[in-house]
Parts: C-alpha cells; sequence; structure tokens
C-alpha cells in the first residue's frame, strides 16, 4: 500500500512538472506577452517576468518593444519642378500596442516598409530639389506625419524619420558645378567692382585734400623716394608731379630773389 502511494506521488509529481514546464513562460524586459486562448484575446498582455498559461490551450505570442531601425530602399521618382533623383530615408519606430500590433494588422514591420516607400515616393513628387537639398528638416516632418497616421491603428508609433541621401543624375551634378561656379565668379566681380569703387572715393577725397594743401603731395613724393630707396635699387626713376612744378613755380613768384625753376636747370647743367 505504501508503495502504491509512493509511485502515485511520483507520478503526480511527475505530471506536475511537466505541466509547469509546459506552462512556464518567461517575458524578457523589452517584450510584451500576448496570449491567445482557443484563438481569442485572452486578459491582459503579459508583462516582463516569469508567467503561466494552460498547455495545449494557451498561445502566447511574444512582442518587441525595442525601437526598430528600418531603411528605406532608395526611390526614384520626379520633383515638382521635374528632375529625377533617387531618395533613399531611414524610419525608426516602436510597438507601443502589443495586442494590436498582433491583431490588427498581419506583419506590422512589412506593413510598415511598405508605408514608408509610398509616403517617400509621394514626398519626392510634391517636392522642389531646393528643398530635398537643404529643407530637410520639413520634409522629414511631413514624412513622419503621413507614415505616423495609419501606424496608429497599427499598434506602431514612429519616433523618427530621416532622409539620408539625395542622387542626382550626372547631368544635373554639372550644371549645378556650372550654375556654382557662374555665381561665385559673379560675386567675386561683385566684390572687385565694389573695392575699386571705394578706393576711387578714398582717392578723391585724398586729391581734394592735396589741392588745399600743396605741400602734402610734397610730403607725399618724399615718403615714396624713401620706400624706393629702401629696396636699394641702382637706378632710381622718379616721375615729378604737375603740381609740384606749379607749387614750385608759384613759389618763385612769390619770391623773386630765388632763382626759377629754368634758372635752376641751366645752373645744374653749367655744373
Amino acid at each position: 500500500m505504501l508503495e502504491e502511494l509512493l509511485t502515485a506521488a511520483v507520478a503526480a509529481g511527475s505530471v506536475g512538472v511537466v505541466y509547469v514546464a509546459a506552462a512556464a513562460r518567461v517575458v524578457k524586459q523589452y517584450e510584451r506577452g500576448v496570449v491567445l486562448r482557443f484563438g481569442r484575446l485572452a486578459g491582459h498582455v503579459r508583462s516582463p517576468g516569469f508567467t503561466m498559461i494552460v498547455p495545449a490551450v494557451d498561445r502566447m505570442h511574444k512582442i518587441n518593444m525595442q525601437i526598430v531601425t528600418m531603411p528605406v530602399p532608395a526611390q526614384e521618382g520626379i520633383t515638382r519642378d521635374n528632375v529625377t533623383v533617387r531618395v533613399d530615408a531611414v524610419v525608426y519606430f516602436k510597438v507601443v500596442d502589443a495586442a494590436a500590433a498582433l491583431i490588427n494588422v498581419e506583419d506590422y514591420k512589412f506593413a510598415v516598409s511598405q508605408m514608408a516607400q509610398t509616403s517617400l515616393r509621394s514626398i519626392i513628387g510634391k517636392s522642389d530639389l531646393d528643398d530635398l537639398l537643404s529643407n530637410r528638416e520639413k520634409l522629414n516632418q511631413g514624412l513622419e506625419l503621413m507614415i505616423d497616421s495609419p501606424a496608429i491603428g497599427w499598434g506602431v508609433q514612429i519616433d523618427r524619420v530621416e532622409i539620408k541621401d539625395v542622387s542626382l543624375p550626372e547631368t544635373m551634378k554639372r550644371s549645378m558645378a556650372r550654375q556654382a561656379e557662374a555665381d561665385r565668379e559673379r560675386r567675386a566681380r561683385i566684390i572687385n567692382a565694389d573695392a575699386e569703387f571705394q578706393a576711387s572715393k578714398k582717392l578723391a577725397d585724398a586729391a581734394r585734400q592735396m589741392a588745399e594743401t600743396p605741400s602734402a603731395l610734397q610730403l607725399r613724393l618724399l615718403q615714396t623716394v624713401m620706400a624706393v630707396a629702401a629696396e636699394k635699387n641702382s637706378t632710381l626713376v622718379l616721375p615729378i608731379p604737375v603740381e609740384l612744378l606749379r607749387f614750385l613755380e608759384r613759389g618763385a613768384q612769390e619770391h623773386p630773389d630765388h632763382p626759377s625753376i629754368e634758372q635752376s636747370a641751366e645752373q645744374s647743367t653749367e655744373r
């Protein structure tokens, strides 16, 4: 009798161990467990940790709640200003409702991928080339709204959408390079012309100042002589301004006792 009781206890224990092994489930921290009982949603979503289900009756599906990084394949389209481009992007999203992600859509990752490709082609057709190249933040926000609207019903939240690269045809690249080169040349010419204009204004001011003070022209001439002499040249070519000669002529007329320019020149020749 005792042996029968021991055998029954061992058998019951074995059945219990088998039952616990078949019913025990462990949900990881970044997962949520959705239990279907006879094909219908049973109770609430299971939290991380140890949990039990009914063997052969319940079936648990584990849904990853981490942020998923999904690259969007390059999409070719024509912009609003009739330029053919290829644009690729990346989508960051996560599941916020595990039950909806399992029940409302067959494969939420594939659905998000297809919606991202469709939205990317749509945004290409609505945008200009300049927007794709320089105003990407606004386009990223538009893409996020377009993808997030249907994804809410799938239990998925779009965290961020980024346009990675915009590929242009080689002919368009060459045209843009020529345009940029022409624009830089135009700006260089404008800067040079503005510099010439400012320099001419300063020279005109200096000329007026020297006209009011003739001795300034002589001082400027001496400065030029000193600058040239500093180079230690064997030959010195010194141009004499006409205004300086007129200044010396007026000085000779005001002081008749001093020799004139012609007399000074003759004396120098005789010597």
